[in-house]
């Protein structure tokens, strides 16, 4: 789906260099059909860097998206600019009486906090009820899943004694789920988090089902039953070189970090590493096209209307 952006927005010249096909807002205007309509609520520090491997990850599909980014008005990011966030971001109140096909919640990193201590929880339980009436489906990632999945089904995340942090092997629990279209039965994908949720919590619920696991992760894949809501543990949408700059990061800082698990060739971070989980980014296009466009009404002023 060619996504239409903002001209000036940064992402757009990152996406161009890769021939990922983003639309100009003129030439968007003259194409007579409707576009999906998605809105992004970027929890984490690094928005600019998210937002590219969230649209990275929406491009090059046959139809047009126009796409919101949101932020949070009770915590102002520290570690983007102010001007960045006024020209290309907007708050729940202005968007509180659109509806959107689809929205993405993306993971934040405050997994050592209890939900309730977190600066912006009420806004965001808010916002995730929001949901309910003004979005036709909705993906979580990361602590983005475990935050809607203790709000709405009351499953709990569990601190982990160790960071979870590198490539890990994942297997799949279900079939014939339109989700997994196109997925191997062991696939790979990167994880970056202090907390889990286990997979006993996901099955004990009957509107949820477990779609993937990892031996040595946990749960990666659930969904509502109704397809509206998915979890996603880890980040498909990561960039080969994201985990290795947290590594760096952390280590320049002094902090207590492990080299991450199954990701520098050879174990050796002098070697550049490889993006080995790209091919299974396509949860993303699997989301919008089964679960979002084949799905959600013409008329999305119906969106959530029973």
């Amino acid at each position: 789906m060619p996504i239409k952006i903002s001209d000036s927005l940064p992402a757009r010249a990152v996406l161009d260099s890769e021939n990922i096909f983003v639309m100009t807002e003129l030439r968007a205007a003259h194409q007579d059909i409707r576009p999906l309509k998605l809105v992004i609520l970027n929890l984490m520090p690094t928005k600019v860097t998210t937002e590219t491997q969230l649209l990275r990850c929406l491009s090059n599909t046959p139809l047009q998206i126009e796409v919101d980014l949101l932020q949070t008005s009770t915590y102002k990011s520290k570690n983007t600019a102010e001007e960045h966030l006024l020209n290309f971001y907007k708050t729940f109140d202005e968007i509180k009486n659109n509806r959107y096909d689809g929205m993405i919640v993306t993971g934040a990193p405050v997994e050592n906090l209890p939900f309730e201590e977190v600066a912006y929880w009420p806004e965001l339980r808010v916002i995730m009820d929001w949901t309910k009436t003004h979005v036709h489906s909705a993906f979580f990632i990361c602590w983005g899943a475990q935050a809607a999945l203790y709000h709405f089904y009351g499953v709990e995340k569990h601190p982990l004694e160790s960071k979870m942090f590198g490539v890990y092997e994942h297997r799949l629990c279900a079939r014939n789920v339109p989700l997994l279209r196109g997925f191997d039965d062991v696939f790979l994908a990167p994880h970056s988090s202090h907390a889990a949720v286990r997979s006993s919590d996901i099955e004990r619920i009957d509107g949820l089902k477990l779609l993937s696991v990892s031996d040595t992760a946990g749960v990666y894949i659930a969904i509502s039953n109704d397809g509206r809501r998915i979890f996603v543990t880890g980040h498909s949408e990561y960039d080969a070189d994201t985990l290795s700059k947290e590594y760096f990061r952390d280590m320049e800082r002094g902090l207590d970090i492990q080299m991450p698990h199954n990701y520098f060739p050879g174990d050796d971070p002098k070697n550049p590493p490889l993006n080995t989980w790209r091919s299974h980014s396509q949860i993303f296009s699997n989301w919008l096209n089964y679960y979002v466009y084949q799905e959600t009404p013409y008329d999305i002023q119906t969106v959530g209307v029973m």
